[in-house]
């Protein structure tokens, strides 16, 4: 389905919406422009929350690797927009298999619609002309809301069999989304357990990017399991502690 999104300030509220589509799905309550650590990605963020008041360029394409925050960033932007008591779209596109592409149909019409996962239906001719067609009707509306794509790269390297659809892509203003280094990625940790009411020791975090995966979902994963065996043991974070409830 159309993952129409809530507020994230006051889960009770609905958006504002066309009859005909589905009611509201609750986004993540901590995908937020605030949890997110910005390394050097601030223009990108900027770009975005002015998207998300209707201001900047009305269309951004942005792209990275898995795991970077491509869809947190989505969620946020929703949020923004969510909070002023406006209606915004999600598509996931990598469910592609559980939605259809007449979901697309008027949607241009939205203060906001984020498409996610652009790489999955790369080569899925049905979806390719779906969402050139809706790209048209947005394009062709007098005062377009805005329209925010996700991938995994520049949009001529997607592999897309539709050469227009590519071209249309490019039109926008593109961002390449930078992965955090381990600086980075530590400061990201620090910053959410902080969100979460608790410290992150320097040297535990540092034990945590040498000794798990560096993507940090599983990281912010980790952190979240830790957060709450602390406090279910009433003991701080240390590495010892780490390494029990790990088991490392």
């Amino acid at each position: 389905m159309i993952h129409w999104r809530p507020s994230l300030i006051d889960k009770a509220r609905r958006v504002k919406q066309p009859a005909q589509l589905s009611l509201a799905v609750q986004l993540p309550d901590d995908e937020t422009f605030v949890s997110f650590y910005p390394g050097h990605n601030a223009h990108l963020i900027t770009a975005l929350k002015n998207a998300a008041i209707g201001q900047g360029s009305p269309f951004i394409y942005f792209w990275g690797p898995k795991g970077t925050g491509r869809s947190h960033l989505l969620h946020a932007t929703c949020a923004e927009v969510n909070a002023r008591d406006a209606a915004a779209a999600y598509l996931p596109l990598d469910q592609f298999d559980t939605l259809d592409p007449s979901m697309l149909e008027s949607l241009e019409s939205l203060p906001l619609v984020c498409l996610d996962n652009l790489e999955a239906i790369a080569g899925n001719a049905q979806w390719e002309r779906a969402l050139f067609d809706f790209y048209n009707r947005w394009r062709e509306k007098g005062q377009p809301g805005s329209l925010v794509v996700t991938s995994s790269s520049a949009p001529r390297k997607l592999g897309l069999q539709l050469p227009d659809l590519a071209s249309r892509l490019d039109w926008g203003i593109n961002f390449h989304l930078d992965e955090l280094d381990d600086e980075g990625k530590l400061s990201a940790l620090q910053l959410r357990a902080e969100l979460r009411g608790f410290k992150l020791p320097i040297d535990v975090g540092r034990f945590l990017l040498n000794r798990l995966s560096r993507d940090m979902r599983t990281l912010l994963a980790t952190l979240n399991q830790l957060d709450n065996a602390s406090f279910r043991a009433k003991r701080k974070l240390t590495i010892p502690f780490v390494k029990e409830t790990l088991e490392l």
